[in-house]
């Protein structure tokens, strides 16, 4: 079986912050792979914000070119929508079964992780490995057998900072890969 983890997200843009949390993953044992699945439509964000879909894979696969353990994944956009993790991940182990999927989390997703559709069987079927998130509030959870805490660096970075500095016309060099950067300002993403 391939230890696959899954880290779901708009990724609108990807950045420096994303990619170093996957590299721990790996890093960690405690997968082999990280599948980076892009979110056509996440039930808790609003759907405004979101640059397109394609648009956004186009940037996942250039934020990991040539890194063999990471792959990117369209899988939800042939789902319904809005897409839960629940039904990803049943959908994956059946199209996928040489694979052991985990689910990547922040530990900030915790404390709200029981209003996830059919939490109980994420838990028990695949479990989570949870990256450290500063200010994350307190969980049993991190009890759990099928929770794994990864250690990895704190990269406060966040999409939406990016997404500001861009429409201040300011240089995001540094914050996300240059292959990202290009895209960004060859297509005029997120001007406004």
């Amino acid at each position: 079986m391939r230890k696959t983890g899954l880290f779901f997200g708009s990724f609108n843009p990807i950045h420096i912050g994303h990619l170093i949390l996957a590299n721990a993953m790996v890093q960690s044992g405690e997968v082999d792979e990280v599948w980076f699945v892009v979110s056509p439509h996440n039930p808790f964000k609003k759907k405004s914000t979101l640059l397109h879909e394609f648009d956004r894979l186009d940037m996942v696969q250039a934020a990991i070119d040539k890194n063999y353990n990471f792959k990117a994944t369209d899988i939800e956009f042939r789902m319904p929508k809005p897409s839960y993790t629940v039904d990803t991940l049943v959908y994956l182990s059946e199209k996928h079964p040489q694979h052991d999927f985990k689910v990547i989390v922040g530990e900030d997703n915790l404390a709200g992780f029981r209003k996830w559709k059919n939490h109980h069987i994420i838990l028990e079927d695949y479990g989570l490995l949870v990256y450290p998130r500063p200010h994350a509030k307190p969980s049993d959870l991190k009890e759990h057998e099928n929770v794994k805490l990864i250690e990895a660096p704190m990269v406060d970075i966040s999409a939406t900072y990016i997404r500001k500095s861009i429409q201040a016309k300011k240089d995001i060099r540094y914050m996300v890969p240059d292959g990202v950067r290009e895209l960004i300002e060859s297509k005029g993403f997120y001007k406004g």
